[in-house]
């Protein structure tokens, strides 16, 4: 019922993910409202790296009109590796510090992975 056109959800534990934890099915229920509402962004942590989705639909199936999941993980503790990518995951980032910089307008969003200089 948010009056803007451009919607951002965020919370700790991602939905997909190809990190260590991976998926967790217990978030579906809200991906689904999300996903119903027609948001645009879901930022998510938990996993220790960077991974982006293609916008997905509410089975988690690549939707060009669906919602965007970011996992920025990449703030300071160890790093995880990767297991098997997702169907959806465009960009991992792993072995490396960073912070996801969004731009967040009335009607479309942009991001940038930022990487910390390596020591």
């Amino acid at each position: 019922a948010h009056p803007r056109s451009c919607v951002l959800a965020y919370w700790h534990r991602p939905r997909f993910s190809s990190g260590m934890h991976g998926n967790y099915r217990d978030l579906d229920a809200l991906w689904r409202i999300l996903a119903a509402a027609h948001a645009d962004v879901v930022l998510t942590g938990h996993d220790h790296d960077y991974e982006r989705f293609a916008p997905m639909n509410a089975d988690g199936e690549a939707n060009p009109a669906g919602v965007t999941q970011f996992v920025a993980g990449t703030g300071g503790a160890s790093h995880y590796k990767f297991r098997t990518p997702g169907l959806t995951s465009k960009v991992r980032i792993t072995g490396r510090y960073g912070v996801l910089r969004l731009q967040l307008m009335e009607r479309a969003y942009g991001w940038e992975f930022m990487a910390a200089p390596k020591r």
